[in-house]
């Protein structure tokens, strides 16, 4: 099996958005593409259980606010026979001090008692209903609080269902939002994906590089496109003994084809293929690649471009540049003859790892 070295571009992609946005649970483009698959499902599934919790609670409210209401009629009572139980025992002393005594010292303690208890069983009968109503009064406020609660969901039920779902139906429609920004990436990955798999299957002497990208402090000029080229990206860098594939995926549709404002992949894969020419003649990076000599003088190094179609091929043909379909790939790739023994394919393979 062809060996393989760093995941996917699309892939990295992918990941650091999802990871920026604290989006870290889906594991696989598959996992996004379900997301995005099940959305309005989701949506009406978060609806309808928020129904349902809704009804729950009103059914449950209603029960409640019954049993307060009962609550606080037995609290009341029972406060109120406890205060009178009281009223009557300090009116019951009141009588007992109103019995006259001879003795005049008693006779005036008597009246100042008297006189005390007079003015506590008058202001005990004055707070007589407020102290009751203060007994149930936590009753009272929960009684409140849940009977405002069941008369709301029962006068605009479904606007409580849409306040109680609002948070998560919310979060559901961030993470949509986030990965829909994806689609262009999880499109990529999905193809470059497919090829990867498609390349695994090449023997082991096969060196695979996915997501091969470098940058360069000073620009590589070239004259031939007057350009200046401060880096270069290539969704995939096949290293065989028949040389080195660079492979571009693209997972167009029809339209995405025909669209002129797109980037065109046969410019990319030209521009990569002139840098990666001059750092595999070792006119970039020092030291260069060292492969063995040959005693009629420098070994060529031959880099095919292909760029490989998922879904749709255009009928013209380019410059330079092999447009395939994922099922033409590996037939291409295998029809060149070998010009470099395996330890040379790992040696170039090496070199372009350590670059990175």
């Amino acid at each position: 099996m062809c060996k393989v070295y760093n995941q996917v571009g699309c892939l990295t992609v992918i990941k650091s958005h999802l990871r920026d946005h604290n989006l870290n649970e889906y594991r696989s483009v598959n996992e996004l593409i379900a997301f995005q698959k099940n959305y309005f499902t989701t949506r009406e599934h978060i609806h309808s259980h928020h129904r349902i919790l809704i009804e729950q609670e009103k059914n449950k409210l209603g029960h409640e606010v019954i049993q307060l209401d009962q609550a606080i009629i037995i609290g009341k009572n029972e406060a109120k026979q406890q205060l009178v139980s009281k009223l009557e025992l300090l009116e019951n002393r009141l009588y007992d001090l109103s019995n006259p005594n001879p003795n005049f010292a008693r006779s005036v303690v008597n009246f100042v008692k008297r006189t005390n208890l007079k003015v506590k069983i008058k202001n005990d009968k004055r707070t007589l209903n407020s102290k009751v109503e203060d007994s149930v009064r936590h009753l009272a406020e929960e009684y409140n609080v849940k009977h405002k609660r069941h008369e709301y969901i029962l006068s605009d039920f479904e606007n409580a269902v849409s306040e109680s779902s609002f948070s998560q139906l919310q979060e559901l429609d961030r993470r949509k939002r986030i990965i829909d920004e994806l689609n262009n990436a999880i499109y990529g990955a999905q193809g470059e994906q497919k090829v990867v798999k498609e390349l695994e299957k090449l023997s082991d002497d096969h060196i695979l590089i996915n997501d091969f990208a470098l940058n360069f402090q000073d620009p590589i000029y070239n004259q031939q496109e007057r350009d200046y080229i401060y880096s270069i990206q290539i969704d995939h860098i096949l290293i065989a003994q028949s040389g080195v594939f660079l492979i571009e995926t693209k997972n167009w549709s029809q339209q995405s084809l025909e669209n002129r404002s797109l980037h065109s992949p046969v410019h990319q894969i030209k521009r990569t293929n002139f840098v990666l020419y001059k750092i595999l003649k070792g006119e970039i990076f020092e030291p260069g690649l060292s492969l063995k000599e040959h005693h009629w003088g420098n070994r060529k190094i031959p880099i095919k471009n292909l760029i490989i179609l998922i879904n749709n091929k255009p009928t013209e043909e380019f410059e330079h540049v092999k447009v395939l379909t994922l099922s033409e790939l590996l037939g291409y790739i295998r029809y060149f003859k070998p010009c470099f023994s395996i330890e040379e394919t790992q040696t170039i393979a090496d070199y372009l790892l350590s670059l990175q």
